[in-house]
């Protein structure tokens, strides 16, 4: 799969928060540093049907 800069981006994002946390959960993307960029809503428009795959 080709990701699009927007979704590059938000890779990193999840890249970094795992590397401190250990973990995503669907629900941390209402929290910082996701909620500045949309949260969950926006993780969906980018990722659509492999949102969950992406957090897992």
């Amino acid at each position: 799969m080709k990701f699009n800069e927007d979704q590059m981006n938000w890779l990193c994002m999840i890249k970094d928060y795992v590397a401190t946390r250990f973990y995503l959960e669907i629900d941390d993307l209402d929290y910082t540093p996701f909620d500045a960029l949309g949260g969950r809503g926006r993780m969906y428009q980018l990722f659509w049907d492999e949102m969950n795959s992406v957090i897992n």
